[in-house]
């Protein structure tokens, strides 16, 4: 390939040297290479510096060998066939450029590759509380835990799926043992308040096997649940109160891992052992159950005693059987997983809030404890003065004044602790005298508002006095009383230290929830309504019919046909069929008794008058809303 500088005039150069050109073209490129024979040293000088052109290194001429016929990149110094000098139409586009391509030289080190995880997005990583109170990996599940496990979910799928009774304080034994032995392995012991949880979680278990209305056996659950977590954590903090009881659903996903896991472990492990214990399993199975079916056919009581006592299970309810079996599998991993491995929800810190100068803290709570003082004032006066004066000055009925004073006092009891807890957290605390100060200023405040209590319970009273108490009336006095006690609770903590002021308040709580349940509401609001009746002849018989079993042996001395009026809801809710010994509370059982004994007969002619609001004997008051409109 020849190193012939660019054309001045602007005809285009051959593309390739040694390549096959027209015969014209041939004798025009000879007689331009004699004329210029004389001139070639000064053709191959550069314009702009007259220097003699060096050799065009190995990439300039890689760079410039000629491509496939179909056009020529525009960076190659190879122009288009010369066509244009014989007339013809160029086969290729000119040259973009006259000149030599720049050098291009190679780095001195490779350029590496780019980083493409640069662009990606930073994972989140999570918040620091969650590693402080995380433990650490829990050991290896136990056999013996295991064991309970598996007889906790069988126990769950035989014994859960006919109601609540017994059956759950049958099931928590075995789930218990998987937490106590999983405690025991990651070294762990229990402790006093270990004990009061436990045994409170307990004894509140014992509410669905007594009573049978509804709402106090939810909340008796609830709060079992409750304390049973408090007892696996061991939290002694407003936050580990608080946040405690949610720390044992945080566990059901990695307990069931966990269990999985220790599972496949122990089988790998002893593959020989597990044969001679499902073969003896097994073989108990079998001779159970053909040897009752023989003493069952032989004694009919044996028979009766063996139905009452086994489960009644069918093909049909496998499905449900079967989704209680996993529930209680998984739920008592979860307590043992936690047993082994609580989260410390101890170790989260609030920092207390900016302390506050003693006029900007104190004026402000100074003014709101004269607010209550006068309103306490108004109170004795109307105690004193009577009800008459005040109803005619305010224009209120005897209902509207006791319901509206008792809705506002139990909001102001709830903003008042709000206020107590804002308080501690602002308060002035540079020496003793500022305590003193914080002392005095939320002490004047808590007294009054025990009064501002009791004051919501006469208004309760009075209501009940003149329309009869109702369940919901009777839980919205036991929230009051439970907020009365909480601000005793607080007074004494701030006289003698409040370490375990979160812990009394939660066992406060609980047992509340626990009388409020042994109680039993519906048999409260069945007693109190029968003496009204027999001192004001009134009484509402449709309101009776949604009472729980609890109600019967109150509404069993009324006189007939009011006694089967008001008894017939609750014995059609009962029916016929007598329900498995573990699912039947003491107080279902004890209906039962009652109505066998003495059946109710109710007449529809005389049922139907006794609930017209005719000022008759029947006379009906509106227990649950009705005309009132007050909600109680």
């Amino acid at each position: 390939m020849s190193d012939t500088p660019s054309n001045s005039s602007g005809t285009p150069e051959p593309a390739s040297a040694g390549e096959p050109e027209p015969g014209p073209a041939r004798e025009q490129e000879t007689r331009r290479k004699q004329g210029t024979q004389g001139k070639e040293p000064q053709s191959r000088q550069s314009p702009e510096t007259s220097q003699p052109r060096e050799a065009a290194p190995a990439e300039d001429v890689e760079d410039a060998v000629p491509h496939p016929r179909g056009g020529v990149p525009a960076h190659t110094r190879a122009p288009a066939r010369a066509g244009a000098a014989t007339g013809g139409a160029p086969r290729g586009p000119a040259p973009t450029h006259t000149g030599r391509p720049p050098k291009q030289r190679r780095p001195a080190h490779p350029t590496p590759p780019p980083n493409w995880q640069q662009w990606q997005p930073a994972p989140h990583e999570p918040p620091v509380w969650i590693g402080e109170i995380s433990s650490d990996e829990p050991a290896a599940i136990r056999v013996a835990t295991l064991w309970c496990v598996a007889v906790t979910g069988l126990l769950s799928a035989l014994l859960l799926g006919d109601g609540l009774g017994l059956n759950l304080l049958i099931v928590t034994v075995p789930a218990a043992l998987a937490a106590y032995f999983a405690a025991r392995e990651a070294g762990r012991r229990p402790r006093p308040w270990t004990l009061v949880w436990a045994v409170g979680g307990v004894a509140l278990l014992s509410v669905p096997a007594l009573r049978d209305a509804g709402w106090p056996t939810f909340l008796a659950v609830t709060a079992a649940l409750g304390l049973g977590s408090l007892a696996l954590h061991g939290c002694r903090t407003w936050l580990g109160v608080i946040l405690g009881p949610l720390g044992l659903f945080g566990s059901l996903g990695t307990g069931l891992f966990w269990g999985v896991r220790g599972v496949r472990e122990r089988a790998e492990g002893s593959r020989g052992r597990w044969a001679p214990v499902l073969r003896t399993a097994a073989v108990a199975l079998v001779l159970l159950i053909v040897f009752g079916a023989l003493f069952a056919s032989a004694d009919a009581a044996f028979a009766d005693l063996l139905g009452g006592l086994t489960p009644d299970v069918s093909v049909a309810d496998g499905p449900w059987r079967t989704v209680l079996f996993v529930v209680g599998v998984v739920g008592a991993l979860a307590a043992a997983h936690t047993a082994a491995a609580p989260l410390r929800w101890d170790r989260i810190t609030v920092k207390p809030g900016a302390a506050r100068g003693r006029v900007e803290w104190a004026l402000p709570l100074v003014v709101l404890n004269l607010l209550f003082a006068v309103f306490i004032g108004v109170q004795l006066t109307v105690l004193f003065g009577g009800y008459d004066k005040v109803l005619s000055e305010t224009g209120l009925t005897y209902s509207e004044y006791a319901t509206q004073g008792f809705w506002q006092l139990l909001g102001a009891t709830l903003l008042t602790l709000l206020v107590i807890g804002l308080a501690r957290r602002w308060a002035p605390r540079e020496g003793a005298r500022d305590r003193t100060l914080v002392n005095a200023v939320l002490g004047v405040l808590c007294a009054l508002t025990l009064v501002v209590v009791a004051s919501a319970l006469r208004r309760m009273d009075l209501y009940v006095d003149a329309y009869g108490l109702t369940r919901l009336r009777v839980s919205v006095a036991a929230m009051e009383l439970w907020l009365g006690l909480v601000i005793v609770l607080i007074m004494a903590a701030g006289a003698v230290g409040g370490r375990w002021l979160p812990r009394a308040v939660a066992v406060s709580g609980a047992a509340g929830v626990l009388i409020f349940g042994l109680i039993s509401p519906d048999a409260l609001v069945a007693e109190r309504n029968v003496e009204r009746y027999r001192t004001s002849d009134k009484i509402d018989i449709n309101y009776f019919q949604q009472l729980s079993a609890d109600a019967v042996p109150a509404l069993d001395t009324l006189p007939e046909p009011l006694r089967s009026c008001a008894l017939e809801g609750i014995e059609r809710d009962l029916g016929g069929a007598d329900e498995p010994w573990y699912a039947t509370s003491w107080g279902e059982s004890r209906a039962r008794d009652i109505l066998a004994e003495r059946p109710a007969d109710p007449r529809w002619e005389e049922c139907s008058t006794m609930t017209r609001p005719d000022g008759s004997l029947g006379e009906r008051d509106p227990y649950d809303g009705g005309t009132t409109g007050d909600g109680l």
